[in-house]
């Protein structure tokens, strides 16, 4: 039999020697442990769910309502602001969004969207925008602490959720004027019609499906760009969703993101049969999937904490009900599943912001992950708390409902799997 204590050096000896020659080589040793930065936005941002979301979250959940002076105080303490955005983003291993997202969400979602829904337009116009583009709107996007704005991405239609080629929002150019002229009906837009400033995909080559869509952004108090049926909604009730209607909007030539040079480009590879970039709308949905998945993460965290710190006082049969073994594994599983989902987004989160390719659709495996463990973790928290759990006197009945849409939007688990599996198989799975 080998003798471990030799085994052991000899181990370690191979770690020591490993650790100087990754460090005498400049090269990063591998940790999980976040850096003092990233713990500091967390604290900050925490602070702030705590402090501020959280004690409101009841309230606008019931009044169904943009929550505007919880947005207003975010503004001031500058987190709802580019500045934020851009800090979070500055992050070289891509986790300090993520983990902002998180810290908001457990807060309260409703709230967390309304402050964080903008992004997804900053999002869009960041990655597809020129560097003027970027300059000129997304600081319109936010307003300022005294006048505060918001922003809407426009990308769902009625007849166009999952299926993104079906979109039927056009968009024409008239060259006479530079202009280019946008009809159509967009769904489910957070922040639809009372944005500042929103992000439309429009198609300007039907024939070429998805391929064929470009992103548009539509200036303040432009005319032909109404809000239509705001939609009352099962979940997320704080966050403002609506339809919008685009009714002969005509918007300079200068609000194509990218420019008309850098489309035509990209047409013109597409007539010809070769091959294009992801098309407008999943451009911005496949940067967001980690980020996504950690505002899920933070309404599950929520409801774990919750109900774990329930079933260490609530009393039945003359004990704590944690002291049951069904109860505790419950809760068991629960960090579990939790913990698992953080790693999936957190590689995600990584990746994306190092550069490296989905090969097998990391992103979606990390939204679809956190978004079905957050709609279990939230079950299993109401079935903790028994009656209690049901009734509004207790926030893991809003958890849950929060929780839900995380399964439906940004692509719904069916069309995450469908994506994870073209991307192991390399075939077109339907």
């Amino acid at each position: 039999m080998a003798d471990s204590s030799v085994a052991d050096v000899d181990a370690q000896a191979l770690l020591d020697e490993a650790n100087s020659t990754a460090g005498a080589e400049g090269e990063p040793k591998f940790t999980l442990e976040l850096n003092q930065d990233q713990k500091d936005i967390r604290e900050w941002v925490h602070g702030f769910a705590e402090g501020v979301v959280r004690p409101a979250a009841e309230e606008w959940d019931e009044r169904e309502e943009t929550p505007w002076p919880v947005i207003q105080e975010a503004a001031e303490i500058g987190l709802y602001s580019f500045e934020a955005v851009g800090q979070f983003w500055a992050d070289e291993t891509g986790l300090t969004l993520p983990i902002a997202n998180e810290e908001l969400f457990w807060g309260d979602a409703g709230i967390g969207m309304a402050i964080m829904g903008t992004t997804l337009a900053v999002a869009a116009i960041f990655g597809q925008g020129t560097p003027e583009q970027m300059g000129e709107w997304i600081p319109q996007c936010y307003g300022t602490a005294d006048d505060v704005k918001l922003g809407a991405f426009c990308a769902s239609e009625p007849d166009a959720g999952s299926d993104v080629s079906g979109i039927r929002t056009s968009a024409k150019y008239d060259e006479a004027k530079d202009e280019w002229v946008l009809n159509g009906q967009k769904a489910w837009a957070t922040n639809g019609g009372i944005a500042n400033v929103h992000v439309v995909i429009a198609s300007v080559d039907r024939e070429l499906g998805s391929r064929g869509h470009a992103a548009f952004v539509i200036p303040p108090n432009t005319p032909g760009c109404e809000q239509g049926a705001k939609v009352k909604k099962h979940g997320l009730r704080a966050s403002h969703t609506a339809d919008v209607h685009l009714d002969d909007c005509r918007i300079p030539g200068s609000c194509l993101l990218g420019g008309k040079e850098k489309l035509d480009e990209r047409l013109a590879r597409v007539r010809e049969g070769k091959k294009a970039k992801s098309q407008a709308a999943m451009q911005t949905f496949e940067a967001s999937r980690p980020t996504v998945g950690a505002q899920a993460l933070g309404i599950a965290r929520a409801a774990y904490e919750y109900a774990l710190e329930y079933a260490k006082e609530r009393e039945q049969f003359g004990r704590p009900i944690v002291e049951n073994q069904s109860i505790a594994f419950d809760l068991a599983n629960m960090k579990l599943e939790i913990d698992a989902a953080r790693l999936l987004v957190w590689r995600a989160a990584w990746m994306g912001r190092q550069g490296h390719k989905f090969e097998n659709a990391e992103g979606s495996m990390s939204k679809l992950k956190a978004g079905e463990v957050a709609v279990w973790v939230t079950e299993r928290a109401i079935q903790i708390l028994g009656g209690n759990g049901y009734t509004r006197e207790f926030p893991v009945e809003r958890m849950h409902r929060d929780s839900k849409i995380y399964t439906i939007f940004e692509g719904t688990s069916e069309i995450q799997r469908l994506v994870i599996s073209r991307a192991i198989s390399g075939l077109h799975i339907k």
